[in-house]
This record gives structure tokens, sequence and C-alpha cells, in this order.
């Protein structure tokens, strides 16, 4: 079953420009926040990239405790995070599926644009969306955003800090980070983390165990060669897992009501487990007068292993149930080499970056249903109680097996040309070769797209030292592996995209971005149904168009905040709304203000603001719109201990988690709940 699919796969990564990642040395303040260069690419700040970035850092991350990308990407501007079941999110931006995420500027997608367990962040100093299309900057010009991860970096100095957290649900939390020199000289440096979550839910006989181990070497080989050695592990368990969550509507589309947030359909058989190991090298090199390189390597193991169920259908107290056993291996190997530096011309100096990269993933999956012909009947009753009978998964076929191959080539040049003072143009070109071959759950896995060049230029415009506007355009070219109805892969997704804005700061700190976007995309995969034991999907075409307003830094002594506004539309090619369950406006925001009469002291909110949304094919299923708040005090004990509260979902809002898509399940988001943190700090 393609429910099965998408949790196995590993997308092939997006050419770079970049894979610089800042050192945790030079640290922000507050919230105001430098984007790593491995996001922004070809060396640029975010005033000289001609697109919308957030930058979502450490000190954010702690003060609201978000630990995981679902609830951090929840904070930023544009991004709507769609938890369409327990244990898989989709995440979108200006009305597009997200599916270019990155760690210090490498593409390692999540499955499918699928997230799958949890991606825990103890590992990670900040993340880094830049909105819109990027075609040149990362690779497969996707109009929605890229999502960079930037790690941890071993730092010259030593440092270590150990938080424990307890909450609601018998949650509890550990992480320790020590880093520092290991060397008199400092020329090796290491750094080590570890952190362990684990707790139940509000959802019924739901519970999550998190473990992650992660070590990083530095070695100033030369005053001129830096090597970074890195090795992760990252485990996510979970029982009283499901595929697909509460059915919304029964079998003649009346809507569903349920009693209890915490209901689910998970049973106490059901888990979802996922292993992932991730190893990477680097070496840089300074050539000298500006101009550096840097290779990177990069592995990723990923071992997943399931027993799942899905609710297909309810009449009354009848249900059609889908339930299976899978496993499944993927192999990813990943490489990037790049140069880059100044260069004059017509009297004006201006940057270069040229660069190759390369990916290839081997994909293996089986799946063992508990019925022949996949589905059968069970009571709902017994589905919400968690008494469901656990069957033998003992039905397979070639058709429910994936074995394929994927590889993708690219070469890449960009240039930031200063053709005045104060007029940049933003310049260049990747060329993408991608094959696949094999198959997936009995459809055939092959494609083959050679020579395919996705352009992309924009100019910025600087006013003065605090001001600038902006423009870029891209076009869009990205192979996709959803089948059709015809049974073979839809065509690659293909557009353009446009976007204009104004960026500024003011004295206190504080940074400020307005943007307009456009986008036109064809053949964008939209989920229609199973059948022949996989998802099948149709190509439509969408246009889109929006205004984002961001902030973010120091607008007042002490008061930090990040925060923004989205305006998005959607239609299809006939001029109607479409992809309804994409709130038109949105509101994320966040802010903390250190007590001025008790500088130790400082007392956070969060806000996050939808409009009303429903279901593309049936309007019984919608959710109003809504706000959710939460709170955050914090005291600094001395110089080395603090404490902190956070108060999540302060008025106790009923909500559902998603509409994504044409889904006709979801479940309930968390209700009130607390969390209580002490940390140690050296």
């Amino acid at each position: 079953m393609s429910l099965a699919h998408a949790a196995g796969d590993l997308t092939l990564p997006a050419t770079q420009i970049e894979s610089t990642s800042t050192s945790t040395d030079d640290q922000s303040v507050g919230y105001q926040v430098k984007p790593s260069s491995s996001t922004t690419k070809l060396g640029l700040t975010d005033k000289e990239t001609p697109q919308a970035v957030t930058t979502i850092n450490r000190q954010a991350l702690d003060d609201f405790r978000m630990t995981g990308i679902r609830d951090a990407l929840r904070t930023a501007p544009s991004v709507t995070v769609e938890q369409t079941e327990t244990d898989r999110t989709e995440f979108t931006s200006r009305g597009f599926d997200i599916n270019s995420f990155e760690y210090d500027g490498m593409g390692m997608p999540f499955v499918g644009t699928t997230l799958v367990g949890e991606q825990d962040l103890a590992e990670y100093e900040q993340i880094d969306v830049l909105h819109g299309a990027n075609g040149l900057m990362s690779g497969a010009g996707n109009p929605s955003a890229t999502v960079n991860f930037v790690r941890k970096r071993p730092t010259q100095t030593f440092q270590a800090q150990i938080d424990t957290s307890v909450g609601s649900w018998d949650s509890r939390r550990i992480n320790v980070d020590v880093s520092g020199p290991l060397t008199d000289t400092g020329n090796v440096r290491g750094r080590f983390i570890y952190a362990h979550d684990k707790g139940n839910s509000w959802m019924d006989r739901y519970s999550h165990e998190r473990n992650i181990a992660a070590g990083l070497l530095a070695f100033d080989v030369t005053d001129s060669d830096t090597l970074t050695v890195g090795f992760s592990q990252h485990n996510s368990d979970a029982n009283g897992s499901s595929w697909g969550n509460l059915p919304l509507v029964d079998s003649d589309g009346n809507a569903l009501h349920y009693g209890s947030r915490s209901s689910a359909i998970g049973q106490p058989w059901t888990y979802w487990n996922q292993h992932t190991q991730r190893a990477f090298v680097e070496l840089k090199h300074d050539f000298g007068n500006g101009w550096a390189s840097t290779i990177t390597a990069t592995g990723v193991t990923e071992k997943q292993d399931t027993n799942m169920l899905y609710i297909a259908g309810v009449s009354g107290d009848d249900a059609s149930a889908f339930a299976a056993h899978t496993t499944s291996e993927a192999h990813q190997l990943l490489g990037e080499a790049k140069l880059s530096g100044p260069f004059s011309l017509f009297g004006r100096e201006h940057e270069l970056t040229l660069g190759a990269a390369y990916g290839r993933t081997h994909q293996k999956a089986r799946e063992y249903d508990a019925a022949a012909d996949g589905y059968y009947d069970v009571s709902f009753a017994d589905v919400l109680a968690g008494r469901v009978t656990h069957p033998s998964f003992t039905y397979t076929s070639d058709t429910n097996t994936e074995n394929y191959n994927d590889t993708q080539k690219s070469v890449y040049a960009g240039s930031r040309f200063s053709l005045t003072d104060d007029l940049h143009w933003i310049v260049g070109a990747r060329m993408l070769s991608a094959d696949g071959t094999g198959e997936s759950y009995g459809a055939a896995h092959d494609t083959r797209a050679h020579g395919k060049v996705t352009p992309y230029t924009g100019l910025v415009y600087d006013f003065n030292k605090q001001w600038s506007v902006y423009s870029s355009w891209t076009k869009i070219y990205s192979p996709q592996y959803n089948i059709g109805a015809n049974g073979g892969l839809i065509a690659p997704l293909e557009g353009k995209s446009l976007e204009a804005g104004v960026k500024g700061s003011l004295d206190s700190g504080l940074n400020l971005t307005g943007a307009v976007f456009k986008t036109e995309q064809q053949n964008v995969a939209e989920y229609v149904g199973f059948e022949n034991g996989h998802n099948v999907y149709d190509a439509l075409e969408y246009k889109s168009h929006g205004v984002e307003l961001q902030a973010s830094g120091e607008a007042l002594p002490g008061l930090d905040l990040l925060g923004g506004y989205t305006y998005v539309r959607i239609d299809n090619d006939d001029g109607e709304k479409a992809r309804k369950y994409v709130p038109t406006h949105s509101f994320r925001g966040m802010a903390t203000y250190r007590l001025p009469g008790l500088p130790q002291a400082k007392v956070g909110a969060r806000v996050s603001w939808q409009s009303a949304v429903e279901n593309d094919n049936n309007s019984a299923i919608k959710q109003n719109a809504y706000a959710l708040v939460d709170l955050m005090a914090s005291y600094d004990i001395d110089s080395h201990w603090s404490t902190s509260l956070n108060l999540n979902n302060v008025t106790d809002r009923k909500y559902l988690l998603s509409l994504y898509n044409s889904a006709t399940t979801t479940s309930y988001g968390a209700p009130r709940n607390l969390t209580a943190t002490v940390s140690w700090k050296y």
C-alpha cells in the first residue's frame, strides 16, 4: 500500500550553491539573527538576498521549548504545519508543499515531502526558512520554501549545558551539549550532543520516545584547511501510531463528531519506529584573496519498521480497516564541490560561485497485509476503544515491495554583479540530469531527464545601509516520482515564480521585510485515490499570489520579537479558488521581554492564528478560524542555573490539526499543557 510507500523513500537532494555553515562562536543576540551562509548561498546576507528569509535561532527554540521541527515551523511566518496523522507531517508555504529540506545546505529532504516521526532539534543551532522559489539557491526551484537545519559546530572555547524538563502526559526530556577545544592550541575541537525525550500524549494509547546522539570533530589541518567530520544517530519510536486519523465524515459524506479530543484510531499493537544515521565530512580550503572551496560528502541510512492501521470508511458502527506490517531501508550518498570568490570587471568587484553536486538513493521496502484484498471489517466502537485484535500479517506479493534507485547530477554557476555601488544583480543557472530505475509497489519507477536548465535572476537596490528593495525570478523544474492514472510517473513539476519586496532595519535592531509573490505551476501532484496497491495522483495547474510581512529582532530594549502575516490565494486553471485547506490569512508571532526592574526574569508569549479552512471535496469538513496562545516565564538563578515554565494553548482551544489535501481524516490538537525546565550552563 502506498501509505507505506511514502514511509520509506528518501528523496534525492537539490543542487546547492553553498555548504558553509555559521560557527556557533558567532551567536546571535536575542532574536536578531543572521541566516547561515549555507541558506542564502553566494555568501549573501539577508539584506543582499532577493527573497524573504526567516531564522529561528537557538534562543527562540529554548525560550518556547520547541524541541521538534513541527513545533518550530508553526512559528515561521508563511509556513503551515499539516500533521495529517500521528507520525507523518507535511509542510506547506505560499500554498504549496515544502520539499526542500537541507542540513548545512546539503539537501536531504523528508520522505516525499513528508516528515516521518519527529525531527528533533537538539543538534541544531538554528533553522532558516528561505521563502519562495529557489531555482539557483537551492536547486529544484520549488515555489514554497527551503528549510535549512544549521548544525551546532565545535567551538573555540569550552561550553556545556544540561537541560531537564518534565511536563503534561508524563513527558520528560534531558539535553546534554558539551563543546570546546581538545588540544592546547585549539586546532582540534569537538562537540557532543545527546537528547532523550519520552512521554505519552493527549491522544489515546499514543506515546513516543526519541534518542539522539551526535558527535563532531573539527581539525585545523593547516592555516588554510579545516576538516570537519560528524556522525549522528536519531531513533524515533512511537506506539499507538496510525495511518490517517479520525474519519471526519461517514460513507455518505455526513460529518462525524467525537466527544473527546483524545479520540484516536491507534491500537496497542500499532507502532512506527524509524532509526536514522547520518555521517558527513567537510573540507574547506582558503586560497587567499577571498577565494575558497568546500568539498562535502554525506551518507544517510534510514531504517523503518511499522505495524499500522488505517480506517478507510465508516457506516454506523461498521468500519473498513486496512492493516499492514512494513519494513524499509534506504541508503543515500550525497556529494558536492564548490568554489567561490571575488573577481574584478569594468573597475568593480563582483562575486562568483561554481560547483557540482551528485546524489544517489537506493530504496527497498516490503509490506505484509492483514487481508488478501487489503481491507477487512471491524467495529468502529472497538477501534476507538483500542480493542481491535492484532491481525496476522501474512499476505504479500511483488506489488507490495519497493526496490529502486534514483540518481541526480548537476552543475551550477551563480554570480553577484555590482552594477553600481547600490545596485546588485544576482544571476545564475543550474543544469540537472536525473535518472530513476526499479519498481515501487507494482509501478515502474523509471525516469530520465537530462540537461534541464533552471535559470535564476534577481536585483537588489540599496537606498542606504538600512533599506533596500529587491526582485527575483526563477523557473521551476523538479522531477516527480508520484504515479499517475496511467500507471506511469507524472510529468516533472514546471513553472515560474516572481517575487518583489523591501527589506530594512531600524536603529533598535528590528529587521523588517515586506514581499509580494506570484507563481504559476504545471503538473502539481494532487492525490486522487488508491488503486492497484498504490496512491494515484493527478497533475494539475495552479496559479498563486500573495503578500508576506515579517519583523524580527529587538523592537525595544529588552523586547525581542519574531512574527509575520501572510496572505495567499491559490486558483486552479479555471480561475476558481483551490487548495482551500491552506489558510488565506495567517499570523505567527512570538515575543519575550526581560523585566527592567528584575533583569533575571523574562516573560513572553507566542500567538498562532489562521483563517478558516475546509476540505477541497467536502464542505462538511472544515475548521473555523482559530488562535493558539502560549506563555512562558524564565528566571536566571545565577550565572549557571536557570528555570523556566511554559504554558501552551492557554485558552484550551479545541481545533483540528490539519485538513491537508483531500484527506478526510485528522485528529485534534493538544489541549492546554505545561512544561517545567531546569537548566545548568557553563
